[in-house]
């Protein structure tokens, strides 16, 4: 069933975060184990954009029908940007992302816009093609993540979607078996034709071969090239986020890896990096001093620059005042305080005066 049916049992921020960190556990887990070295806030503020994104997912790809969900999924974008978020776990989440962030909404808009690709089968002939998705569900999501921590500089917008890219090509080259079993296909279609595959013809009996190998370790060489640019614009990063990066970064890269040293074959069955591997890089994660600036300034993808340029370096946008200047963390703290006490008030009423010990989540 969709994640949009979830409604929380106390509509607190406290309780919708519960939420949105357990879908996140349960989705990407490669993400979910770099996330563990992000600074709790910003892994606070990641787990509710993931869940918003992941529920906008589900409901386009499992409703019956995609167009309406599409609909339905502006409208709740419309009442978050008025203020007046629908009675949604994902949606009150992210509502309070967009006013603290001041997150622009032509990133969430090329999200769905990729989304509705995906319903509506859309054929990438081209690379370009390919990065114009990849950019819009994954760019999108980089340049976003940077908005979370306060990073505008267009450079350094830049090299978080080439990483962004770079991720979702991995993604697609893994999982070429089973997107093709499913009826999709995401190779670009003239490299196919280039080395002797009709698509049209393999997707009816996907068989791996050393052509199809051939066309795999293209993108996988081309998501290598963007994962070493990426590496630049980490250090422009607030310097508590950048482990946490840099092990995505590092740990997405692996899967590919992983994939070349199987011969690329990624129809037998899934590549998944085991968790020494995963340790492994995560204290490798902690060699972000040694990194360089060299790739800083490099021209965004051309696919990505819609996203870069959505991004002011200051917007002024009509927020309430306890949104703005020191006030902040004072805010964040008493959100928090009002939530733990409704929290235990609930438990209290449920369970007779069993206190703190009867505390679901946040203990």
């Amino acid at each position: 069933m969709p994640a949009t049916s979830e409604r929380a049992e106390l509509p607190t921020p406290h309780a919708d975060l519960a939420h949105c960190r357990t879908t996140l556990s349960g989705g990407s887990r490669s993400f979910w184990v770099a996330s563990q070295l992000l600074p709790s806030a910003l892994r606070n503020d990641a787990c509710a954009l993931y869940a918003f994104c992941r529920d906008a997912d589900d409901l386009i790809d499992e409703g019956e029908d995609p167009d309406t969900a599409l609909q339905a999924l502006h409208q709740r974008l419309d009442a978050i940007y008025q203020g007046r978020p629908e009675d949604f776990v994902v949606d009150r989440a992210l509502s309070r992302i967009v006013v603290y962030h001041e997150l622009p909404r032509e990133l969430l808009d090329a999200l769905l816009e990729g989304f509705a690709w995906d319903a509506a089968g859309r054929r990438y002939h081209t690379l370009d093609q390919l990065l114009d998705y990849a950019a819009r569900v994954a760019g999108g999501v980089g340049v976003m993540m940077s908005v979370l921590m306060g990073v505008r500089d267009g450079n350094a917008l830049a090299r978080a979607a080439d990483l962004g890219v770079a991720m979702q090509l991995t993604n697609i080259c893994r999982d070429v078996g089973e997107d093709a079993r499913q009826g999709r296909l995401y190779l670009p279609r003239d490299m196919l034709t280039s080395v002797g595959i009709d698509p049209d013809q393999w997707l009816k009996d996907p068989q791996y071969s050393e052509a199809l190998a051939s066309v795999v370790s293209q993108l996988l060489d081309h998501a290598s090239m963007l994962y070493v640019r990426s590496e630049s614009g980490i250090p422009a990063l607030p310097r508590a986020a950048r482990p946490g990066i840099f092990a995505a970064r590092l740990v997405y890269a692996e899967i590919g890896h992983a994939l070349q040293r199987r011969q690329c074959d990624s129809i037998s069955r899934r590549t998944v990096v085991g968790g020494r591997t995963k340790l492994a890089l995560l204290l490798k994660s902690f060699t972000w001093p040694l990194l360089t600036g060299s790739s800083l300034r490099h021209a965004p993808l051309e696919s990505c620059a819609f996203l870069i340029d959505a991004v002011k370096p200051k917007q002024l946008i009509d927020t309430p005042a306890l949104n703005a200047g020191p006030l902040r963390t004072f805010y964040r703290r008493l959100i928090w305080m009002l939530d733990l006490l409704a929290a235990l008030e609930k438990t209290s009423s449920a369970s007779g005066s069993r206190g703190p010990a009867g505390h679901p989540e946040g203990q």
